[in-house]
């Protein structure tokens, strides 16, 4: 009988021990001294604007992010513009990013860790401190935009691991 690790056990794994099987992650995204609260899958897309940047060059610039959180392959939640998370049990927070590292390859967004800077309801999230996006693929817009207020996306996925102190 094998046993299979899950991408939440391993991050799990290193977020509260030493694990042969995980990686700890980069220091710019660690939290250490912080438990894990709830650890999701989202999928979804990164929108982009076309803007004049200060040289008045016309290039994408992030808007908002798009996302369906899942847990064992359910819907429990949505993440949107804010950045916002917001799950079925009526709680959420609201995120402010306080580090980032590159994703693993050029079209994947960075992984990032974001402290939490407001609340809503109640539930699982109520207690979270600290969130981190990890495990990204795809989310990076390539190419040229050519109109001013034209948008687009660019599909991703990832992990959303929430986190609270002590």
């Amino acid at each position: 009988m094998s046993i299979k690790l899950t991408v939440p056990t391993m991050l799990l794994a290193a977020l509260i021990g030493p694990a042969a099987a995980a990686e700890p992650l980069p220091e710019a995204i660690a939290a250490p001294g912080e438990s894990v609260v709830l650890s999701v899958h989202a999928e979804g897309a990164q929108v982009y604007e076309c803007k004049a940047g200060p040289d008045g060059k016309l290039a994408w610039a992030f808007r908002e992010p798009i996302a369906t959180l899942l847990s064992d392959g359910k819907t429990i939640g949505r993440h949107y513009a804010g950045p916002n998370w917001e799950l079925a049990d009526g709680s959420a927070v609201v995120g402010k990013a306080a580090g980032n590292t590159p994703g693993a390859t050029a079209i994947d967004i960075a992984w990032l860790k974001l402290e939490v800077t407001a609340r809503r309801g109640s539930g699982t999230l109520t207690p979270v401190t600290t969130i981190q996006r990890i495990n990204t693929h795809g989310g990076k817009l390539d190419g040229a935009c050519e109109k001013a207020g034209e948008f687009r996306s660019a599909p991703y996925s990832a992990e959303y691991v929430f986190l609270k102190k002590g």
